[in-house]
């Protein structure tokens, strides 16, 4: 006997959910960040949740090439030595991350600049196997799309630096009064000392970790600029 066809509606509703996964799944996400690598991102959920929350709104777009190279230096010595290297993913890091976090309570995140770009322009800020997955798909994209020097760009201006401060003009201005322009060594550091917790760690009036830390990341700074490290950026 002939196989019986599916109802009309059926396939219908079937090839317009087939549409709503290209063009959501697919051609959005291409085109959204298309239009990024050249249009400041606006807004990202994170800034609308931690607004809704109290904490207020402060961010200044300056393009990177207005920014004192040693924020970059000091960023990439502090969250991904390896940013010229890789095409997205610090697989050694991550192994590393998950050794720690298997023996320690204290969460280690092995994340790459990129990563974590791709999280905070597009995505929501969760652990959850679907923003990971997520994340690695605009990861990819951005990578292919936009090049390091503009997920730098885009990363320095999204990133939250402090309660309602985003971007390395407002924290630079929040911290020290002066633009990213004009940041020193010693205050790009103490700015990437805090990023893995910009709403407990203070930059201008650091505790005794946030010293040592941004201590460390200066030092590893000047081997970043030594060794061109952020050369993919800065050249």
């Amino acid at each position: 006997m002939p196989r019986a066809r599916p109802p009309r509606l059926l396939a219908r509703t079937l090839r317009f959910l087939g549409a709503l996964v290209l063009v959501f799944g697919v051609i959005g996400p291409i085109l959204a960040v298309a239009v990024y690598r050249f249009v400041p991102p606006p807004i990202t959920y994170l800034m609308v949740e931690r607004t809704f929350q109290g904490r207020g709104f402060d961010r200044t777009w300056r393009p990177i090439n207005q920014m004192s190279p040693t924020l970059t230096r000091a960023v990439i010595a502090a969250e991904d030595a390896k940013f010229c290297e890789h095409h997205g993913f610090d697989f050694d890091a991550m192994q590393k991350a998950m050794a720690h976090n298997e023996s320690s309570s204290r969460i280690r995140g092995g994340s790459t600049i990129s990563q974590q770009t791709a999280k905070n322009v597009f995505l929501w800020p969760d652990r959850s196997y679907l923003r990971k997955g997520l994340e690695a798909y605009f990861t990819v994209l951005i990578e292919g799309l936009w090049g390091k020097r503009r997920i730098m760009e885009v990363y320095l201006n999204s990133v939250e630096w402090g309660p309602g401060v985003y971007g390395a003009d407002a924290a630079a201005m929040k911290n020290f009064g002066v633009g990213a322009d004009r940041l020193t060594p010693a205050q790009a550091a103490r700015l990437a000392a805090i990023l893995p917790s910009p709403l407990k760690w203070k930059a201008a009036k650091p505790g005794p970790y946030v010293k040592r830390r941004s201590g460390k990341i200066n030092a590893a700074a000047g081997t970043v600029r030594r060794q061109g490290m952020a050369d993919c950026v800065l050249s």
